[in-house]
C-alpha cells in the first residue's frame, strides 16, 4: 500500500493529547487509516464501473464495512494470524498487505491472481504469504476450518515430537474469521461456536451486521434481531459490540478483543453494527424504503471518517482531496496493468483437482508385503495400521464421534475404551494422548470442516464419520470445500485428509439409515479420491497410501466385511502400500468378467464358483478404489473375455456402475460380444425386516443370474 500523501504535511502532527483522545493513534495513523478505506471503496467503484463496461465478469462490495475492517486489521498481524475472512473484507485484506493490483486480477481472472489464479471468483480472499486460505462461497463454512485452523496451532505447541513445529505457529497467535449477520443462521456457524467454546480456541468472530441477508432484513432470521444477546451466555466467549462505521470505536473495540484472543487463549466475539449502502447484484431500493436509505447514508463510515479528520484539524478538504486523488492514480495503474495481465492458459483447465507432485497410483506407492502374525480382520488390519502411521507421523490426528477410548482422560486407567462404535479405533488415545485422539460432537460437519482448517496448516487429519448414512450434513464441506481448496486456490492451499466412512449393509437390521452405499455421488466430487477395500489386507495397504498421499481421502469401510473370516488376512507390514487405481484380478475367468468392489467381492466370487460347476469360466475383478479407478485393468479384461458385468451395492440407477458401462460402451464397443450387464441393489431404500433386505441388496445368486443371461446371449 502507498503512503499517504500527508505524510510530511505539517496539519498533520498530532496536537498535545490527541493521541490519548485518539485511542493511542497519530495523525498520520489515522489518515493512513482513511486512505485504506478510501481505496476499498474505490477499488469497488472501479470494479463496478468494469463490470459494466464487460471487463470483469462479477462484483462484489464491501461499501460500508470499510471502517471496522480496517480497525481489525491493524491489530492483527499478516503471515502471522490465520484470516478466514468473507467476501466483504475487500479493506481487510488491504490493511493486511493486500494490493489493489492483487485484487484487480482476481476481478479480471489474471493468471497471477495470488488469491486463485482465475478460477474463482473475485472478493474470495487468499494469499499465501499472508495466511489467508482460500475461501469458497458458501456462507458460515469458515467458521468450522477457521477454528481447526486454531486448533492446529495448540496442536502445534502441545505436539514436541512434530520437528518443525515452532515454524508452524505462534504461542500468542489468533484465528480471525468473519461472516454476515445472515451467515449466523448457518447451522457450521453455531458448531464453531460449540468447539471454540468447548475447547478454548485462540479464535476471532468479527460479524459485520449490516441488517440485511440479501433482502431479508436480520430481524426476520434472528430471534429478537442481535445475534449477540443470543450468543451472551456461551461459556469462555468474551463477547463484545461496537459501531463499525465508527473507526475509533471500532479500533478500540477490536483492540480489545484481539489482546483478550492473545492474553487468555480463548475466543472472542465482536458484533459490529454496519451498511451495505449499494451493491451491484442487488438493488436495495427494491426492499428499502427512501428513509431507511437516507439514514444509512448518514452512518457511511467514509462521510463519517472525512467528517472526523476535518473536525479534529488532522486535515483540510483539500488534503483529503488529494488523498483521494493519491488513490484514485493508483487504481488507475493497477486496472491498467490487470486489464494487460495475461490468463491462464487453458491448458491448465484441469490442475489442480489433485496434488500436481504426490500421484498416489504411482510406483511410490507400491511396496511389497512382509506379513507378520496371524490372519487377522479387517477392524484388527485397520486398527494396527493407524498406530503404525501415528507412530511414524506425530502430525496425524483422529477425532469423530466416539473415536477416543475415554473423553474423561482420567477414566482411561479404570476402563478398556471405546474406540468407536465398531472398535476400529481401540486403543489410539491409550497410545497416542488425548491432543491427537479426542471425541468430537454429535455433528458431522463439525468434524470435517475443522480437518479441513487442521489439514490446511499442515496436519494430517485421520477423521470418522460414524455410519455413511450420516455423512450429509457434512456434505458442503466435502463438496464445496474439502475437494475444492487446491483447484480454488491455484494449488497455493491444500487440506491432504483422510476421512474414515463406515458403509453398507447386509448385517441386518440396518434399515434405511444404516446401510446406504452412495458410492456414485462422491465419485462425482472432483478432488476427492475414494478407496473401497474387501479385505484385511488391502484395507491396511489402502489405508496407508491415503494418510500419506497428499489429497483429501474417502476411505470407505464395509460394515459387513469388518469381522469376517473369509476375508482376514497376515498384516503386511508397517510400509505396505497399495497405488490407487490398481485393481486386484481375485479369479482368473475365460468367458466374462465381472467387475466388482466392496461386498460384492465376495458374493461375485461365490457365483463364479457355483458358475464353474455349469461350465462358466468367469473373472473377478476387484477395483479396490473408485477414484482413480483401474481403467487399463479393466480394457484388458474386456479385451479377453468381451462380456461384462459390473457388480455393486448401490442403486441401479445412477450407480457407479453406470459410468464403467458408459465408457466401456463408448471405448471398447467392438470388443464385447453382448451388452454390459449391471446388478446392484433396487432403486429403494434398504428396509429393516431380513426379507426385504435381502431382496433389495444384490445376492450371489443375482450375480450368478446374470453370469447365465450372458452366456446364453
Amino acid at each position: 500500500m502507498k503512503a499517504s500523501t500527508l505524510a510530511s504535511s505539517p496539519d498533520t502532527r498530532t496536537a498535545p493529547g490527541a493521541s490519548a483522545r485518539w485511542e493511542g493513534l497519530g495523525a498520520d495513523d489515522l489518515l493512513r487509516a482513511y486512505r485504506t478505506m478510501l481505496l476499498s471503496r474505490r477499488i469497488d467503484d472501479k470494479e463496478i464501473q468494469l463490470k459494466n463496461q464487460s471487463l470483469i465478469f462479477f462484483q462484489i462490495s464491501g461499501a460500508g464495512h470499510e471502517a471496522v475492517l480496517t480497525a481489525a486489521g491493524l491489530h492483527l498481524r499478516a503471515g502471522y494470524d490465520w484470516f478466514y475472512p468473507y467476501y466483504r473484507d475487500r479493506a481487510l485484506c488491504l490493511t493486511l498487505g493486500m494490493t489493489s493490483l492483487e485484487m484487480l486480477l482476481a476481478a479480471v481472472g489474471a493468471k497471477d491472481d495470488p488469491n486463485s489464479g482465475g478460477r474463482q471468483m473475485p472478493s474470495h480472499w487468499g494469499h499465501k504469504k499472508l495466511n489467508i486460505p482460500s475461501q469458497g462461497s458458501p456462507t458460515g463454512t469458515q467458521c468450522l476450518q477457521a477454528v481447526g485452523a486454531g486448533e492446529a496451532g495448540m496442536i502445534y505447541e502441545r505436539i514436541t515430537a512434530i520437528a518443525d513445529r515452532h515454524e508452524r505457529f505462534h504461542a500468542d497467535e489468533i484465528t480471525y474469521v468473519s461472516i454476515g449477520e445472515g451467515a449466523t443462521s448457518e447451522g457450521e456457524f453455531w458448531e464453531s461456536l460449540n468447539t471454540a467454546c468447548t475447547r478454548s480456541v485462540p479464535v476471532l468472530y468479527l460479524v459485520e451486521d449490516n441488517g440485511y441477508a440479501i433482502s431479508v432484513p436480520v430481524e426476520v432470521q434472528t430471534p429478537g434481531g442481535d445475534v449477540s444477546r443470543l450468543v451472551e451466555s456461551f461459556p469462555n466467549l468474551k463477547l463484545m459490540r461496537c459501531d463499525g462505521t465508527d473507526f475509533l470505536d471500532s479500533y478500540r473495540t477490536l483492540g480489545e478483543a484481539a489482546a483478550y484472543v492473545r492474553r487468555e487463549r480463548k475466543p472472542a466475539f465482536v458484533h459490529a453494527k454496519v451498511i451495505r449502502p449499494h451493491s451491484l447484484s442487488d438493488d436495495e431500493r427494491l426492499y428499502k424504503t427512501p428513509e431507511e436509505r437516507k439514514a444509512e447514508a448518514l452512518r457511511d463510515p467514509l462521510t463519517r471518517m472525512r467528517a472526523f479528520l476535518l473536525q479534529e484539524k488532522i486535515a483540510t478538504d483539500a488534503d483529503l482531496d488529494a488523498v483521494l486523488q493519491s488513490v484514485d492514480r493508483e487504481i488507475a495503474e493497477a486496472t491498467e496493468l490487470a486489464l494487460k495481465a495475461p490468463k491462464p492458459s487453458v491448458d491448465t483447465a484441469a490442475s489442480f483437482v489433485f496434488s500436481p507432485t504426490v500421484d498416489p497410483s504411482s510406483s511410490q506407492f507400491e511396496t511389497s508385503a512382509e506379513p507378520d502374525g496371524k490372519p487377522d480382520t479387517m477392524v484388527g488390519a485397520i486398527n494396527r495400521t493407524m498406530k503404525d502411521e501415528m507412530a511414524k507421523n506425530p502430525r496425524i490426528v483422529v477425532f469423530g464421534e466416539d473415536v477416543a477410548d475415554a473423553s474423561k482422560v482420567s477414566a482411561l486407567p479404570h476402563v478398556p475404551g471405546k474406540g468407536g462404535v465398531f472398535k476400529v479405533t481401540h486403543g489410539l488415545q491409550k497410545a497416542y494422548g488425548a491432543d491427537r485422539v479426542f471425541n468430537s460432537p454429535l455433528a458431522e460437519a463439525n468434524i470435517v470442516g475443522r480437518a479441513v482448517g487442521m489439514a490446511t496448516r499442515g496436519l494430517k487429519p485421520v477423521v470418522e464419520i460414524q455410519f455413511f448414512d450420516y455423512i450429509w450434513p457434512a456434505m458442503m464441506q466435502l463438496k464445496d470445500e474439502m475437494s475444492m481448496l487446491r483447484y480454488r486456490s491455484g494449488n497455493n492451499w491444500s487440506c491432504p485428509m483422510v476421512v474414515r466412512v463406515p458403509i453398507g449393509g447386509y448385517l441386518r437390521g440396518g434399515a434405511p439409515y444404516h446401510s446406504q452405499s452412495g458410492v456414485s455421488i462422491f465419485a462425482h466430487c472432483p478432488g476427492i479420491r475414494i478407496a473401497f477395500p474387501s479385505n484385511a489386507v488391502d484395507a491396511a495397504g489402502l489405508l496407508r497410501t491415503a494418510i500419506r498421499c497428499d489429497d483429501p481421502v474417502l476411505y470407505l469401510e464395509h460394515k459387513h466385511l469388518y469381522r469376517q473370516t473369509y476375508n482376514k488376512g497376515a498384516y503386511p507390514g508397517p510400509d505396505y502400500m497399495i497405488p490407487f487405481g490398481k485393481g486386484s484380478l481375485r479369479r482368473e475367468g475365460t468367458d466374462m468378467v465381472v467387475l466388482t468392489w466392496g461386498a460384492l467381492v465376495q458374493r461375485s466370487l461365490l457365483a463364479a464358483q457355483q458358475a464353474e460347476k455349469d461350465g462358466i469360466s468367469v473373472a473377478v475383478f476387484d477395483l479396490r478404489t473408485i477414484m482413480p479407478y483401474d481403467w487399463d485393468g479393466i480394457a484388458s479384461l474386456v479385451r479377453s473375455t468381451n462380456k461384462v458385468i459390473v457388480a455393486h451395492e448401490d442403486t441401479l440407477t445412477c450407480g457407479f456402475g453406470a459410468e464403467i458401462a458408459a465408457r466401456i460402451g463408448e471405448e471398447l464397443f467392438e470388443y464385447l460380444d453382448a451388452p454390459v450387464k449391471r446388478v446392484a441393489a433396487l432403486d429403494c431404500p434398504v428396509a429393516y425386516c431380513p426379507e426385504l433386505e435381502e431382496k433389495i441388496l444384490p445376492q450371489s445368486s443375482d450375480v450368478l443370474a446374470a453370469f447365465k443371461t450372458l452366456v446364453a446371449y
